[in-house]
């Protein structure tokens, strides 16, 4: 026998020379594991996949009329000291793209247009807001949609929480939250 091609006479060496090509095999196939994810939330992101979770369609808000989802069903996510945050997604309609100026997106009716809450950017028909959620949200909350026109007038609409993000009250009522 050729002691070059002799194996080392340590366990832990024997096992590491006779099992590394199936480790490094290994290491390839986990991340494929997680590609499906990858590549739905990247549709989602692209807008392939739609609005998202949930869509909320032809919200009429005057005269004109949007389409509203939660981005992902799920529970909001925290962030920091600012408290919880949704993302939600919104399309106004091709009619309307030249004539609203900006779409706000609140919980609560808002008092004036300084509180008409986070605004939505983005393309018009994939519209973005991150909207914080208070912990003392109630289930039966609505949310309020502003929309400003160019023209300086001022549209308001609302939808029920639970229609629009039913992850969320589960989450207020898990929470603790006020029927």
């Amino acid at each position: 026998m050729n002691p070059a091609n002799a194996l080392p006479t340590h366990p832990v060496k024997q096992w590491w020379y006779k099992w590394r090509f199936h480790l490094n095999i290994l290491l390839i196939l986990i991340p494929l594991g997680f590609m499906p994810k990858y590549f739905a939330d990247a549709k989602l992101l692209r807008g392939d996949a739609g609005l998202g979770a949930n869509p909320v369609s032809g919200i009429q808000v005057g005269p004109y009329s949007l389409d509203l989802a939660e981005l992902r069903d799920e529970a909001p996510r925290a962030d920091g000291p600012a408290g919880h945050f949704k993302l939600f997604n919104a399309a106004l309609c091709k009619a309307c793209v030249n004539e609203v100026k900006a779409v706000y997106l609140r919980i609560g009716k808002p008092r004036s247009l300084r509180t008409a809450g986070t605004i939505f950017f983005g393309a018009p028909y994939r519209m973005i807001t991150n909207l914080p959620i208070p912990p003392r949200t109630r289930t039966d909350a609505q949310i309020w949609i502003t929309l400003e026109g160019w023209d300086g007038s001022l549209h308001q609409a609302s939808v029920p929480l639970a229609q629009a993000s039913p992850a969320t009250v589960a989450w207020l009522e898990k929470q603790g939250g006020t029927p």
